[in-house]
């Protein structure tokens, strides 16, 4: 699905007269759907600019990040070190867990040592919640499942558990499953911080100035959802997957606030101690270094 948002104005822009694209990529979900409002619908302009929207699951954008495809891209922290050489990471536009993130669910209430023997199916191996997985269970077996596809297996009994994201984090109890662990509880236990699961990733090619004034845009187009929740929240609804409207607005409160607009100290600091801590593990092969714009 594509989406393309633009300005008449075009200074600075590739030739007279036409705006310069940027290609965005992100979850087709409830929360990036809100993030992306204002961009997405021209409430948000940047003159010289337009904006073309991609959507697809996240370990699509992380595998397609690793090859430089779009401008701007959705990624899960996992997937950074993969592809620092070709994005920096934005300020804004992250999904951190206050407490709360990912989580094991299974059909039998096993204890958090019983759940470390079993075969779990997870919805990426560079997602963040995998990462989280590994570190909490070094070497758990794991099999990857699509991500709206594990709740439903792990019921019809494929798999003794499912690492589950995005909405399902709000649904799973309906399906009659139990909450095993939770990644973000236990890494706010672990390390006193919040867990930053997806952030946005900026092409360095853009370069040095567009870079900040691409940044910036989705920044403007993050508060614009937030000041104006009603209509942001009616327009994510076409991707709440399941969810009614509290739900989603629940969701979204969960992934778009203030620390969207921009992580803060603690919040830059989780993403270094994670991918310090999965480097250190062996889980991630490159070492990070972040640079924020």
């Amino acid at each position: 699905m594509t989406v393309v948002s633009e300005t008449t104005k075009a200074p600075g822009s590739s030739s007279a007269g036409q705006a310069r694209e940027i290609t965005v990529a992100h979850s087709p979900d409830s929360d990036d759907a809100f993030m992306f409002y204002g961009l997405a619908t021209n409430k948000v302009r940047t003159p010289g600019l337009r904006f073309t929207h991609t959507l697809c699951d996240i370990e699509t954008l992380n595998q397609k990040a690793r090859e430089g495809v779009y401008d701007v891209s959705a990624i899960s922290f996992h997937a950074y070190p993969y592809v620092q050489d070709k994005y920096a990471l934005m300020t804004c536009g992250g999904s951190v867990g206050e407490g709360y993130g990912p989580m094991i669910v299974s059909p039998r209430p096993f204890t958090a040592a019983e759940i470390k023997t079993k075969r779990i199916a997870v919805p990426g191996k560079l997602t963040t919640a995998f990462l989280a997985l590994q570190l909490f269970a070094p070497g758990i077996e794991t099999e990857v499942v699509p991500f709206d596809q594990i709740i439903p297996q792990v019921l019809e009994g494929k798999y003794e558990a499912g690492l589950i994201i995005h909405e399902g984090q709000l649904t799973y109890d309906k399906s009659g499953l139990h909450r095993i662990v939770d990644l973000g509880k236990w890494w706010g236990k672990v390390t006193g911080l919040p867990l930053p699961l997806g952030g946005n990733a900026i092409r360095r090619a853009l370069g040095p100035e567009l870079m900040p004034t691409v940044t910036a845009a989705l920044r403007e187009s993050i508060q614009y959802g937030l000041d104006h929740r009603e209509e942001a929240l009616s327009y994510a609804m076409q991707f709440a997957r399941d969810l009614d409207t509290s739900s989603a607005d629940k969701f979204i409160g969960m992934y778009v606030n203030e620390r969207t607009l921009d992580y803060g100290p603690d919040g830059r600091e989780a993403v270094r101690r994670l991918l310090d801590m999965g480097h250190k593990a062996g889980i991630i092969g490159p070492e990070a270094k972040v640079d924020w714009v």
